[in-house]
């Protein structure tokens, strides 16, 4: 059984009110439980805790500075940009600011596995939603980000 600590969980999603359920629901036996608890504190987090886990996140696009957990695992996560051309960038720069204003929040997307252009090409998709679907969308997203980072602080990476 293991517990986690607060700084621990925040590595994988940085809003409070979800550190706090999980923390509350712990210990835990194993990965699985911890994912299964971090999903369920997910589903019940009001918009503005989203937008706080949000604020975490650097763009896409743009390699988080700092040597935290964190901005190691976003480094990792955003790897298929890191060669990207200049062409692409600009375009998801451009996209990403275009997200920013319709949306009022950074666009987020599981990057982990994605080059730069599949990644350019779901940005310009999701500017089609509407802010209901968008929610939906970035509710999916953010959870599959937790649940890969919450697996990798598990396992001690």
């Amino acid at each position: 059984m293991r517990r986690l600590a607060p700084e621990d969980l925040r590595s994988c999603c940085a809003s409070a009110a979800w550190v706090a359920a999980v923390g509350a629901r712990g210990p835990y036996q194993d990965v699985a439980a911890l994912t299964e608890a971090g999903r369920a504190a997910l589903a019940e987090l009001a918009w503005d805790d989203v937008e706080e886990a949000l604020a975490a996140h650097p763009r896409i696009g743009e390699r988080p500075a700092g040597d935290g957990r964190e901005a190691s695992w976003s480094r990792r996560e955003q790897a298929g940009t890191a060669g990207a051309g200049p062409a692409v960038l600009d375009a998801i720069h451009a996209g990403n600011a275009e997200y920013e204003r319709r949306f009022g929040h950074v666009y987020l997307v599981c990057a982990t596995g994605l080059g730069a252009a599949e990644l350019l090409d779901l940005l310009r998709e999701r500017l089609g939603n509407d802010r209901k679907a968008e929610r939906e969308v970035v509710r999916e997203e953010l959870g599959k980000i937790v649940s890969l980072r919450l697996e990798k602080l598990w396992e001690g990476r």
